[in-house]
């Protein structure tokens, strides 16, 4: 008897020893992790939404938590981990907050992960699946687990699709919760084919979506995601109730309050995205403040990339070039070095240009001058030689267009060495454009519609990236100026609605349809136009001197 008592206290011991051991290696390693820490900066309150998220921690961190979810559902990545790590302060055997960090740093529908942050979440997740949890907590683990694992060894795309089929996986064997549902529907539109125009995976996550919003309608990530999923020509009118939705569901999030602003210029409505944007870049300088961020805050110059876009479509240049006078002053964003920034830093400038015609202006712009690495950007640098090739073949400068066509050349060839083929394509678009206004500058005109009509097909079937609101030129849009300026206005103001119907309520459009109609003689097509752009840019006080056409034309049909 003794001897098994002894026995029974030797595996007590070991036991404890054992836990000990294991707690003091599992501290070790939570050391070891680069965490973000700190007070929660929450410069509009504490208004993201409400969600419910049921899990086996601690109970005390259940509103943390919570709170955790609803920021990671409006993209607040930095303010979500830091909540997640306050729940792994409070309970390091939480699984969950550890599943949290994890996709705070997986930027989802976005870019793919860095590779610092690949070996941040891999030391991550080992800790995580070495914690005892639920069935359903393994499952989430796991399906987050395929982004982490084997990172150096399988690609990207691959292992999207593999969290993908696990979420889907959760989605079907935990029927009663929303939150798989919520987060099936947001990897079905990270591996969405951007080829696929007939949007499989973005209808199928915004039918789920739809199905659970009237029982939720203050749950943040369904609107988000349903916005998200929904941000195409033919997809956006489902979207325009969500979005107009989701800022009142979460208006402390400098993200959510500029999300309805890619529905509302999918749709033309130009007034709703300026506010949106306006009150986003108004948080997010909030935040940057709050936080006594080095520089600005990288969601503030999303905003502004959208809202020139909105200010230019109306015609207000005042307002446009504004932005883009601020826009010059800035140095330092933060986080450094993201797509989402160098994108407006590149179009701003050459978008303004271009809209308004300034062709010698656009044949001498330059790169902004930022902390920007602009060698690991071969798209976003691919917008400025655009816009120099473009103003070179309109001022007639044969060699300048064709040397920044082979600039741009040499900028699609680094995207196809990265495997960046969709970034290529879009490079390839500019190109053709390019070469067809170089073949209407040296007389070749067949060449010259022939080779915007290949630009103008490869865009329709290529999908827009989320940092722009559109192209700085659609290539439609320059195939009907094309045909116009080669007195075909019959073909242009078919090329021009054509354009018009995917991108309404263009200014530059809606123009170039006026001045077709009219040369083709209708007049009254011709009128409607023109009241079209009377009416897209009142409350602008733009001075455009195609509003001062519009103004005189309608005036003269109208006695």
């Amino acid at each position: 008897m003794m001897k098994q008592i002894q026995t029974i206290i030797l595996i007590s011991i070991l036991l404890i020893l054992g836990c000990q051991d294991k707690k003091q290696k599992t501290n070790k390693e939570l050391a070891s992790i680069d965490f973000l820490r700190g007070d929660l900066a929450l410069c509009g309150g504490t208004d993201f939404g409400e969600v419910e998220f049921s899990l086996s921690c601690k109970f005390s961190t259940q509103e943390t938590f919570n709170l955790a979810i609803s920021l990671l559902h409006s993209f607040e990545y930095e303010e979500a981990e830091k909540a997640f790590v306050k729940v792994i302060d409070e309970d390091p055997n939480c699984p969950m907050a550890y599943w949290g960090v994890l996709m705070s740093n997986y930027h989802t529908i976005w870019f793919k992960p860095s590779e610092e942050v690949l070996k941040k979440g891999h030391k991550i997740l080992t800790i995580a699946e070495s914690l005892p949890k639920t069935e359903r907590e393994a499952d989430y683990l796991e399906a987050i687990g395929y982004i982490y694992k084997d990172w150096d060894k399988i690609d990207h795309k691959t292992r999207q699709k593999k969290m993908e089929l696990k979420m889907e996986e959760n989605y079907l064997k935990y029927s009663e919760d929303t939150e798989a549902a919520i987060f099936y529907a947001l990897a079905l539109k990270s591996t969405a084919d951007k080829k696929d125009k007939q949007y499989l995976n973005e209808k199928k996550a915004g039918k789920i979506l739809e199905s659970i919003f009237p029982d939720q309608p203050n749950h943040p990530g369904i609107a988000h995601y349903i916005i998200h999923n929904y941000d195409k020509p033919e997809l956006a009118h489902m979207a325009l109730g969500p979005a107009r939705r989701y800022a009142e569901i979460a208006p402390s999030s400098a993200h959510a309050l500029h999300m309805p602003s890619h529905i509302f210029t999918r749709l033309g409505l130009w007034e709703e995205s300026i506010k949106s944007n306006v009150y986003s870049a108004s948080a997010a300088q909030c935040y940057a403040q709050e936080v006594e961020m080095d520089g600005v805050w990288a969601n503030e110059i999303h905003a502004i990339g959208y809202l020139v876009y909105a200010y230019l479509q109306k015609g207000d240049n005042e307002n446009a070039r504004k932005q883009h006078e601020y826009l010059q002053t800035i140095y330092n964003v933060n986080p450094q070095n993201l797509p989402a920034i160098s994108y407006p830093f590149a179009a701003i400038p050459v978008r303004i240009v271009l809209e308004n015609r300034q062709w010698s202006e656009a044949a001498n712009l330059e790169l902004h001058d930022s902390e920007v690495d602009w060698s690991e950007f071969p798209w976003q640098k691919s917008i400025l030689h655009f816009g120099r090739a473009i103003g070179s073949a309109h001022n007639g400068d044969i060699k300048s267009t064709q040397k920044e066509i082979e600039i741009l050349k040499v900028l699609k060839q680094e995207l196809l060495d990265k495997d960046e083929k969709y970034y290529a394509n879009q490079v390839m678009i500019k190109i053709k454009s390019s070469e067809a206004w170089l073949n209407l500058a040296i007389g070749d005109h067949e060449a010259a519609i022939a080779l915007m009509n290949e630009a103008a097909d490869m865009e329709d079937n290529s999908e827009k990236h989320g940092v722009t609101p559109g192209e700085v030129l659609p290539a439609r849009e320059l195939l009907g100026d094309m045909l116009l300026a080669l007195d075909k206005p019959k073909e242009a103001l078919e090329a021009y609605e054509l354009n018009l119907k995917g991108k309404p309520n263009r200014f530059n459009g809606i123009y170039g349809a006026a001045i077709a109609s009219k040369q083709m003689g209708d007049q009254e097509l011709a009128k409607q136009y023109f009241k079209m752009l009377i009416e897209l840019s009142e409350g602008s006080n733009s001075k455009r001197p195609e509003l001062i056409e519009a103004t005189i034309y309608v005036n003269e049909q109208n006695v």
